[in-house]
């Protein structure tokens, strides 16, 4: 299999697995904070046990970091069992679907002078939508999501 016929039936694969997800429930929660450093932008999402998600579509390489928890991460090729500390590095075009064994806390680094999360967004994150899930039901956990996001410069809440 070629590897965009492989890429196509991971996204395939996890667009199905997305809609199910939205479909069976109300959308759950997933904190971000959103923290800049010169040079750089630091996203940590906090991810409950019991939940299942999909990340987007990524453009470039950068670290992450697990500091807390336990997940099974499905990459289109492997399931992968991650557990708190964990580093790795996400290639570009990488898609996941996750399932969080326990709470997680998954932080992303991305080399950028930006502070715009959503220009941000435009440049890390390949912008594709899931034929198979009303948009609605995205725009509503997105939402959601956004309405608790936490912004600071590290000086304002140091390490938290």
């Amino acid at each position: 299999m070629t590897k965009l016929k492989e890429k196509e039936v991971r996204d395939e694969t996890i667009d199905l697995a997305e809609k199910l997800i939205l479909e069976n429930g109300d959308p759950i929660v997933f904190p971000l904070k959103h923290r800049f450093t010169d040079g750089m932008y630091i996203r940590e999402i906090f991810m409950p046990a019991g939940s299942i998600l999909t990340s987007m579509i990524h453009k470039t390489n950068h670290p992450f970091v697990v500091s807390k928890g336990k997940c099974k991460v499905y990459d289109g090729d492997n399931v992968l069992e991650i557990e708190a500390p964990y580093t790795g590095i996400t290639e570009p075009n990488t898609r996941r679907l996750i399932y969080v064994e326990e709470d997680t806390i998954w932080t992303t680094f991305h080399a950028t002078n930006k502070t715009d999360v959503e220009e941000i967004e435009k440049e890390i994150i390949v912008d594709r939508k899931n034929e198979h899930v009303d948009q609605k039901l995205l725009d509503k956990a997105g939402e959601i999501t956004r309405s608790i996001n936490v912004y600071s410069d590290n000086k304002k809440i140091g390490g938290n």
